[in-house]
């Protein structure tokens, strides 16, 4: 399943080098979550991106993130 960017800002800022209409695959997404949580903002993840970094965490990361 590939993710819009657009829709999940910390995602967008992390990948600040890509257009915002771009799409990423899930697994590249955590990739990315998990290499550059240094950059999140915690407090400013919208309940909707928690439950997206959650979900991929289960799938890709077998419940935990290497942060």
């Amino acid at each position: 399943m590939q993710i819009h960017l657009a829709d999940y800002p910390q995602l967008k800022l992390i990948a600040w080098n890509r257009r915002d209409d771009d799409l990423v695959e899930e697994e590249e997404a955590f990739a990315l979550y998990e290499r550059n949580w240094h950059f999140i903002d915690e407090e400013n993840l919208s309940l909707n991106e928690r439950r997206l970094i959650e979900r991929l965490t289960t799938l890709f990361g077998k419940g935990v993130m290497n942060v």
